[in-house]
């Protein structure tokens, strides 16, 4: 990352951080299965939607996106968690923290805490795959979306989680592929050593477990995103999926209305 491009994310980043907090805190919080604190909103009265952010972010992300605003509009309920970690939730510092699919495991503590009988959800890059591992196992879970990832992730060796595990818990030296993730993390203040344990201990979904999903699931890619791997790999892993090329990139593609509108179209289908 050059000089000046570094220079323009700082600004990006103290803008959001300043529109951000003149925002209302409309946060809720429950206990976990190990007592740690998870935070979350939840707005809008209807059918629910789960929708998980990705890597070195938190909830809020969704905020000022057409997606949210268009179900609310439609008058979806809409619940959006803090995983661990992140965000207004705990940020614990101890590895048994992130060990055994903990993430997955609050978010099946959060479905019981709100008495949640079915739900649709919805994870954007790193919470595709926090969301994968999730649909092997709850059964509430009706239709599913996962964005911006391709299958790599169902390689416990996959090199670009490790490479970023090392990065940030400093077993490392940071390389053309980390550095600007490392530094934007500590530009807005972000833990390090959690973002590395998050990274250590990310769930791991085998082809086998996705070959058994048999709700509906829609893939959703940016065009310009094959960092995670090619999604038609993943479609063809999934029984029951449909995949979805849209306009963008990985930073940008969940947050536009083609992106929207190919949600709500899956979601709305009978």
């Amino acid at each position: 990352m050059n000089k000046n491009r570094f220079v323009f994310l700082l600004f990006l980043v103290s803008l959001i951080t300043v529109l951000q907090a003149q925002e209302p805190d409309n946060h809720q919080y429950f206990t976990s299965y190990d007592g740690v604190k998870i935070a979350f909103t939840d707005e809008g009265k209807g059918s629910p939607v789960l929708l998980l952010h990705g890597f070195i972010n938190s909830g809020s992300s969704w905020n000022k996106t057409v997606l949210k605003r268009e179900l609310l509009e439609r008058r979806y309920r809409v619940i959006v968690p803090d995983l661990r970690g992140n965000g207004h939730s705990d940020q614990p510092e101890a590895a048994e923290a992130y060990k055994n699919d903990a993430e997955v495991k609050d978010l099946v503590a959060l479905a019981d805490h709100l008495r949640l009988k079915h739900y649709i959800a919805l994870g954007y890059s790193r919470g595709s795959i926090v969301l994968a591992k999730l649909l092997t196992t709850e059964k509430r879970i009706t239709k599913s979306i996962l964005g911006g990832m391709g299958a790599d992730f169902t390689n416990p060796n996959w090199d670009r989680r490790m490479a970023f595990a090392d990065a940030f818990s400093g077993r490392a030296e940071l390389t053309e592929m980390t550095e600007g993730a490392v530094q934007y993390a500590q530009s807005i203040g972000a833990n390090l050593k959690v973002l590395g344990l998050l990274q250590d201990y990310q769930p791991v979904t085998s082809k086998a477990a996705l070959s058994q999903i048999k709700i509906p699931v829609l893939i959703v890619c940016g065009d310009m995103d094959l960092d995670n791997g090619d999604p038609s790999t993943l479609k063809l892993l999934i029984p029951n999926s449909t995949l979805k090329i849209v306009k963008g990139d990985h930073n940008n593609t969940y947050k536009q209305e083609n992106f929207s509108q190919a949600v709500l179209h899956f979601i709305s289908e009978d």
